[in-house]
């Protein structure tokens, strides 16, 4: 079948409500700084009540990773969950208005469509309180053939992986790309995901994945090891790629036996971590789909995350395909 898509994500089709909060408003809900905890709906409305002005577009974080891909230039396709309700348009409007083939039909009943209450710090760090909703009801007939087989790369969201359901819509995208000679890709998500299912995760990995991201706590969990050198050599087996983000240290890209260190990429003012790791994945698949070398996928990663980092939201506010021309000279 020929190549139409460069990429295609499957994920948690959610809208990000965003918003500015001090360090106590964190701290007297008890919330881990930083990290991602599920709420059912009655704690996302109220959650969402006590919050001042918000920024509300559609996320997710392979929803953001497709967005940067669509910014880089890339020919894009996402599979996921929303319910036929007034968020549910926002989304599919939002996704495909950046380029984006987006078919998954929407539920005409039961849970709403997803939410993430995004609180971002003075630090602009970003603890994400989440709603699932109806993306959950992703399963394996919701997997399109004809997109995988038609996609470079499959690239599959952490945080989808919970119910039997998507981890059997996982598999058969993986089952389908392979059968295609197309590759597979998965990010970890967060530690928090990584804890939760590492044994089932640690399988996916070794069995299904071509192209790994994680960053440094999500490794280091994965393998249950205290050092970032011992995590490397233990993943080294399993992927043909593994990228994996240490922050303000850069990354580290494992590529054809061989690690490769990129420079994280300079920024003014960091003013809203959200979407960073995501941004990064779209960088550096764009630049593997395009065949450059790891350190050059490493940079575009490196350029995504940067200017998302710099505003607030976890997609490109510019267009990342003239930053790469402009400041990397790639043309993509």
């Amino acid at each position: 079948m020929t190549e139409r898509y460069d990429i295609t994500g499957i994920g948690n089709a959610i809208v990000d409500v965003i918003a500015q909060v001090g360090d106590d408003f964190i701290q007297n809900k008890d919330l881990p700084k930083g990290g991602m905890t599920l709420v059912d709906e009655s704690q996302a409305d109220a959650l969402y009540q006590e919050l001042g002005p918000a920024i509300e577009r559609s996320g997710g974080s392979a929803g953001n990773t497709m967005a940067g891909v669509a910014s880089l230039g890339g020919r894009g396709a996402y599979i996921g969950k929303v319910k036929d309700d007034q968020l549910g348009e926002v989304f599919g409007h939002d996704i495909r208005s950046g380029g984006i083939d987006f078919r998954t039909p929407a539920a005409k009943e039961g849970p709403e469509t997803a939410r993430c209450l995004v609180m971002v710090t003075p630090d602009a760090q970003r603890t994400m309180c989440t709603y699932l909703g109806a993306c959950v009801g992703l399963g394996p007939d919701d997997v399109d053939p004809d997109l995988i087989e038609a996609s470079h790369v499959t690239y599959l969201e952490g945080y989808l992986w919970d119910r039997p359901e998507a981890k059997q819509a996982f598999v058969r995208a993986a089952e389908i790309a392979h059968g295609k000679g197309r590759q597979v890709s998965l990010t970890l998500s967060d530690p928090f995901c990584v804890d939760r299912h590492r044994e089932s995760f640690k399988e996916l990995v070794a069995g299904h994945i071509d192209i790994l991201f994680a960053n440094e706590a999500e490794i280091l969990s994965l393998y249950q090891v205290e050092r970032f050198e011992d995590a490397l050599e233990a993943v080294k087996p399993h992927c043909k790629t593994v990228a994996l983000t240490r922050s303000e240290k850069g990354s580290v890209i494992l590529h054809g036996g061989q690690a490769f260190e990129v420079s994280a990429e300079r920024v003014d003012k960091v003013v809203d971590t959200t979407g960073a790791g995501d941004l990064y994945a779209a960088g550096l698949l764009m630049g593997l789909v395009r065949g450059l070398p790891p350190t050059q996928c490493g940079r575009l990663g490196a350029l995504a995350a940067a200017e998302v980092i710099s505003h607030v939201g976890g997609r490109p506010d510019t267009s990342l395909r003239e930053l790469a021309k402009q400041r990397l000279q790639i043309e993509l």
